[in-house]
């Protein structure tokens, strides 16, 4: 038997200990709401204690307690409206957007108790799919009208909107268009290559393309992904960011187990993509949350990656249709009125 070195043995009481301290973690989506006749799909995270959630029958919640309680609410008047996305601010102030007819934006400066229409159209060729909002500067996303997606833009944080010239909105071909499935459709990001922001749409249908201009008011461009397309239950479904590193989730709901297709990245603001070498299964909502690491979630329940959208884990079989975070509180939100809160739990 081949004599161990002195200075190996040395080592493993020292391996030992590291491995100890360290340990290991799985993660863990606990519920915590459910039962509920609503169907969540917008999401704001707004501080580690405060987030709001906007579903359909004109449903909003809020939670100041990082999500123990939840106290609900019908938006009066507007109880037939499906609140796709909410965008917060605070525990008072917040902005709500509602697919269908008609189309609305909503706002609240009173934590919920009261809302002020901001926008109100019954055309029933208007449907909102998105919004997101950076500071003052917000946008409001909507299927092509016209061979152009729809673009409502407000600089008071939602006060005022106006629409966008369409001629310089990206181009929506024949039987393209974007899903209202998480409110993370559209994006206005930090492209982390010039001094101002981006906005990035994402689509599927007929294809599913990414149009993105790297400056706000500037120049569309557009590249066709390495993601389920062709029918109209296919596409890209959501898109997010940490600067650098641009990632797209998606597939076909109508086979929610299917794992080809669904997921891919990109290391240079969109030029190029390269498709996940192990993808998840499909997804409506991907979330950039430290690091490497990103979260997803969908149907087919949710997923993590730790290298950036290379190869992707699944965690949870619950369904769920979006996902967002505010540093390591991270919450997830679908039907039935559900949400859960996202933890880590030392196994080892």
């Amino acid at each position: 038997m081949k004599q161990k070195s002195m200075a190996n043995i040395g080592l493993i009481p020292l391996m030992c200990l590291l491995l100890i301290g360290s340990g290991v973690f799985a993660q863990k989506i606990t519920v915590v709401q459910q039962g509920r006749a609503t169907s969540i799909r917008g999401l704001s995270v707004v501080s580690d204690k405060i987030a709001w959630v906007s579903g359909s029958k004109g449903t909003i919640a809020i939670t100041k307690d990082a999500g123990k309680t939840w106290t609900w609410q019908q938006v009066k008047g507007f109880e037939t409206s499906d609140f796709r996305d909410i965008e917060a601010f605070s525990d008072k102030e917040a902005v709500i957007m509602s697919s269908g007819t008609p189309a609305l934006i909503l706002k609240t400066l009173d934590g919920g108790a009261s809302w002020q229409i901001k926008y109100h159209n019954r055309d029933t060729s208007v449907f909102f799919d998105a919004m997101d909002f950076n500071g003052k500067y917000g946008c409001v996303m909507g299927d092509p009208i016209n061979g152009h997606f729809v673009l409502f833009e407000t600089e008071d944080k939602g006060k005022t909107w106006k629409q966008k010239d369409p001629s310089k909105s990206p181009v929506g071909r024949d039987g393209e268009a974007s899903f209202a499935a998480s409110g993370t459709c559209f994006s206005i990001y930090d492209n982390g290559l010039m001094k101002t922001d981006g906005l990035v749409v994402v689509s599927g249908g007929s294809v599913a393309n990414l149009n993105y201009a790297l400056e706000t008011g500037k120049k569309w461009s557009t590249q066709t992904l390495p993601i389920a397309q062709g029918n109209s239950s296919a596409g890209a479904f959501s898109f997010t960011s940490n600067g650098k590193r641009w990632l797209v989730v998606g597939g076909d709901y109508q086979h929610d187990q299917r794992t080809d297709s669904t997921a891919c990245y990109s290391n240079n603001a969109g030029k190029t993509w390269t498709i996940a070498k192990v993808p998840p299964a499909f997804q409506s909502c991907v979330q950039y949350i430290s690091g490497k690491i990103y979260l997803s979630t969908g149907t087919a329940g949710s997923f993590i990656t730790k290298d950036e959208g290379v190869t992707w884990s699944k965690i949870d079989g619950t369904s769920y249709n979006v996902v967002k975070n505010h540093g390591k509180f991270i919450v997830y939100a679908g039907n039935g009125g559900k949400i859960g809160i996202y933890s880590e739990v030392k196994t080892k």
